[in-house]
């Protein structure tokens, strides 16, 4: 059926009759869902700070974890307080758990991906920031502002409207697209395309030819093989060209993984898994003795004992310099995530001022004025403009 599917929804291939039926009654719930939120039937929970939603249109994977990681680093570096929250996708229910819907999960050293799933673990070790599992989003994400934090990173969740978030952010695969344009099933789109219009970045993921006027690129960067066990110095991928390997991967997007190790030059025996499921020891061991290669997010659900000749490749987001300040600058303007800013030298407030020479964040404790370029701070204090006494920026 999965591959069938997707024969449909970016082969080309007709969706039949009785497809385009169901297409047409997700469509009317689609729309009615949209409705109750806009004429306020349903209400949107603030959980009491910032929100920025990192999601996407379509099913399946278009890089949103390693991005979820990329925004918690980068916008840690501006002294924000920053949590993630996820609801946890591949966690299994605890026993008799009769809450389970509403029960907030903190990431901790003893949790499982069985615990808080995957996804969820696998930011929590890349991240350094707390992370919050919960089925309710504003459950996780109230929990997380009781635990201090300013600033919310929502993994997925661009069509849970319950949730309120100041800033949307939507991926797309460039090699895939938005496939037939088609909504769910007849297609792969979640809602339609002209969601696209209301985020306030579209991020295309990876190498491919779909292109969006505006769109920032992202891409990923790994090429440092790490065993599973630590029995071994990590590896380049570059010295296994040429080596035959089996490669798992039970990601969104499975092909993307087989691909980067091809274009290594490695022989691959693919395969792929549904999103989420883990990795048998069985399929640890083959018996023809070639290494195992997967998915970091594969990595995180196997114990580090399986296997002698078990790798997974770690990957990082990478955007191009004025990408990258792009995105940071249309999520750091947002008038509340400007309000929580604080000084780098004594943490104070800051305010938002202009001459002349531009906008800066003006700290009046030490009479510094922070540049913003593009709408993002330059926070080193060497760049800083020293502000003398009775300095109207300073009144402003």
């Amino acid at each position: 059926m999965h591959d069938w599917l997707q024969k449909v929804w970016y082969g080309g291939s007709p969706a039949p009759w009785w497809l385009r039926a169901l297409t047409a009654l997700y469509s009317l719930a689609v729309r009615i869902h949209q409705r109750c939120y806009a004429r306020g039937w349903c209400r949107a929970l603030d959980v009491g700070c910032p929100v920025v939603v990192v999601g996407n249109l379509t099913v399946g994977g278009t890089g949103k974890t390693p991005l979820v990681i990329w925004l918690a680093q980068a916008l840690g570096t501006f002294g924000l307080r920053v949590a993630v929250i996820t609801r946890g996708y591949g966690r299994s229910a605890p026993a008799g758990a009769g809450h389970y819907q509403h029960d907030v999960l903190r990431v901790d050293s003893l949790c499982t991906a069985a615990d808080v799933g995957d996804e969820a673990l696998l930011i929590w070790r890349r991240a350094q920031v707390p992370v919050y599992v919960s089925r309710d989003r504003v459950a996780a994400g109230r929990a997380a502002v009781a635990d201090g934090a300013q600033l919310l990173i929502a993994d997925d969740g661009l069509q849970h409207l319950r949730l309120a978030r100041a800033v949307d952010l939507a991926l797309i695969d460039a090699a895939r697209g938005l496939g037939n344009g088609a909504l769910l099933p007849a297609g792969p789109l979640r809602e339609r395309a002209t969601r696209l219009e209301s985020v306030a970045a579209v991020v295309l993921t990876g190498e491919g030819a779909f292109l969006r006027q505006g769109a920032l690129r992202m891409s990923f960067a790994g090429d440092v093989l790490v065993p599973l066990g630590g029995q071994a110095p990590p590896e380049t991928l570059a010295r296994w060209r040429g080596r035959r390997v089996h490669a798992y991967a039970g990601i969104g997007n499975p092909g993307r993984f087989f691909a980067t190790l091809r274009a290594a030059g490695l022989t691959v025996i693919e395969h792929p898994l549904p999103d989420h499921q883990a990795i048998s020891r069985t399929q640890l061991q083959p018996e023809d003795g070639l290494p195992v290669l997967m998915t970091e997010k594969d990595a995180v659900k196997c114990p580090r004992d399986a296997a002698a000749k078990v790798w997974f490749l770690p990957v990082d987001a990478h955007f191009a310099a004025a990408d990258a300040i792009s995105l940071l600058g249309r999520i750091l303007m947002d008038a509340r995530l400007l309000d929580i800013l604080a000084c780098p030298v004594c943490k104070g407030p800051l305010r938002l001022a202009s001459d002349a020479q531009g906008k800066l964040l003006v700290c009046r404790a030490d009479r510094l004025g922070f540049p913003l370029r593009d709408g993002v701070p330059n926070f080193v204090v060497e760049a800083a403009r020293v502000l003398e006494a009775g300095d109207p920026l300073l009144e402003r």
